[in-house]
């Protein structure tokens, strides 16, 4: 790939040869995650404390934007759970100006983290650390919703969670039962219309139902119309935020915080769609595009966006083929502005707080909570450190503390490879059943060798090493003879490759690992979806498990290197 076209967008290359099948296929997938974002989009605006238009304005142009200029062929950008906390603290602080200057310089931030490859750094964030502050967010965006979802007459709710969760306590005597019946009602609409039907989405049935009976019935329930006057209809106004220079280093902190977390997320995002649809995103691409869409939300009403998990899974599975799709999904919002915002002033408070909590038990990973706490007592010292600052003090100093534990956490894995030993003749001979110049390895197995401390910032060179499963035999045995050190993040990156593997219809056998990432494995549910069987102590062992499953073969195996060379912080 040459120099200008490596800064290509997807969206350019996309059209060429571009058919009329293929614009069908993207018009319906845009189409449909069009009207999946539009509670959404509505819905994180509020929690976020600006008005709803806020949201809808930022999937118009953020995600217009997103798509058109992105590395990802199917990437639906837009407002996201993940800024809801930090951009609701902004506003209460610094105002909306204070939001446009930071959504603005997180923007700048992201280009010069595309432009330069620094994009690539967001790989050295460890997995108990985005755990952490994950489970926090969506711990503070449910607690947020608590009071629409029950209809409380409350002064003006903190936004400390825990004096939060003291007020709801004491105003609980307020619940109207009213506002609880339309929020039940719409949760569970929400949740069991899938098993129904999946091309429409629960979220729109349930905002339909709730909005139309509010408006036939006059139920006396908090609306958007109520609180906000409604949302104004017509294109989003471009206009210069007002800013404040004595608010630029108080908020460049914050700053910083939306644009790691843009990037964490967007690329997250991204490699999910890749999963999904068989792409290969451009990440430096992709950071430049989010930078272009942060420094433009502002511009026209809109508060941060990034790639969104969610809508990016249901642009796929609705059939997008190209960006068209996820432009096509920012016009859709746009039509709607345009033709239907006056009825929006219907929409009940108590609907988008029943599609927020279900938006926080799915993008809180909550599963993922059991695995840490089977980890060792290090990794799970930065998650509770990571979740309880995210919680109960400040995302961004959350993120600061979890990444500084992090790194004494590296230092301190990285020490403990290193070992003085005296080799003796028991030495040599344990190391006879190591090495494979004298095995015969049969011509449908596949060797991968792991070298080196396999931590967060190295696990993506697995990833990098066999994207191309097709060239690996039935059986793929992972040396991890010299593999010195294992983490959580690096325990995730195995087991996402044992799934691909699974898919792809192979069997993955792991050998020869040394005392810490034995006892690492052995703790983890990693063990239990590979089996204890194919666990072995070393490849004289694991060739073994390979004739004991399919017997012997003949023939010459390949050994592929994967050198995990130590990468400083």
């Amino acid at each position: 790939m040459n120099s200008s076209r490596q800064w290509l967008p997807r969206s350019i290359e996309c059209l060429r040869g571009y058919t009329a099948r293929q614009f069908t296929q993207d018009l319906i997938a845009g189409l449909t995650v069009g009207l999946v974002a539009l509670p959404l989009a509505m819905a994180f605006a509020i929690a976020s404390g600006v008005p709803p238009q806020a949201g809808l304005y930022t999937a118009v142009v953020a995600g217009f934007l997103i798509s058109a200029l992105g590395g990802s062929r199917t990437q639906i950008g837009g407002p996201t759970g993940a800024f809801v906390v930090i951009v609701a603290g902004i506003v209460v602080k610094f105002g909306l100006g204070g939001l446009a200057l930071v959504g603005m310089m997180a923007g700048i931030l992201l280009l010069i983290m595309g432009f330069t490859g620094l994009g690539t750094a967001v790989r050295y964030i460890p997995r108990p650390v985005t755990i952490g502050f994950t489970n926090g967010i969506a711990l503070l965006i449910a607690s947020t919703q608590i009071k629409d979802f029950l209809g409380l007459k409350t002064p003006p709710v903190p936004s400390e969670f825990l004096a939060r969760i003291r007020m709801l306590g004491h105003y609980a005597a307020t619940t109207r039962w009213q506002t609880v019946a339309v929020a039940a009602s719409s949760l569970a609409i929400i949740l069991l219309w899938p098993r129904f039907t999946k091309r429409l989405p629960g979220s729109i049935i349930a905002l339909l139902v709730s909005t139309v009976a509010v408006a036939v019935f006059r139920l006396p329930i908090e609306t958007i119309g109520s609180k906000f006057g409604g949302i104004p209809q017509g294109f989003p106004h471009f206009a210069l935020p007002n800013f404040q220079a004595t608010h630029i280093l108080p908020l460049l902190p914050s700053a910083f915080t939306v644009a790691m977390l843009a990037a964490v997320e967007s690329l997250l995002s991204a490699v999910v769609a890749d999963g999904m649809s068989g792409d290969h995103h451009n990440s430096n691409v992709e950071l430049v595009a989010q930078g272009v869409a942060n420094i433009a939300s502002p511009l026209f009403g809109g508060i941060p966006a990034t790639g969104a998990i969610a809508r990016t899974a249901t642009n796929i599975r609705s059939g997008a083929l190209t960006p068209i799709a996820g432009m096509v999904h920012a016009l859709t919002l746009l039509a709607i502005l345009l033709v239907a915002a006056p009825l929006a002033r219907f929409v009940p408070l108590a609907t988008l707080a029943a599609v927020l909590f279900v938006v926080a038990y799915n993008m809180g990973e909550w599963r993922e909570i059991g695995t840490i706490l089977r980890l060792s007592k290090t990794d799970i010292a930065v998650w509770i450190t990571t979740f309880a600052l995210t919680v109960l003090a400040d995302l961004t100093v959350a993120v600061g503390v979890g990444m500084a534990l992090a790194a004494l956490l590296y230092i301190y894995r990285i020490a403990e490879t290193t070992t003085v030993e005296v080799v003796t003749p028991e030495y040599l001979e344990d190391g006879q059943a190591h090495i494979l110049q004298d095995k015969d390895i049969p011509s449908n197995v596949t060797i991968l060798r792991i070298h080196g401390p396999f931590l967060f910032g190295t696990t993506d060179k697995l990833a990098d090493s066999t994207k191309n499963l097709t060239k690996f035999g039935d059986v793929v045995i992972l040396r991890l003879r010299n593999m010195t050190a294992l983490d959580a993040t690096g325990i995730h990156a195995l087991e996402q490759f044992s799934e691909r593997l699974h898919k792809a219809g192979k069997t993955l056998l792991l050998c020869g690992a040394r005392n810490q990432p034995s006892q690492l494995i052995s703790r983890s549910d990693f063990l239990k979806r590979v089996g204890a069987e194919n666990v072995l102590p070393n490849i004289q062992a694991a060739l073994a498990r390979v004739n004991d499953m399919q017997g012997d073969f003949e023939g010459v195996g390949r050994e592929l290197a994967l050198e995990m060379e130590h990468r400083p912080l």
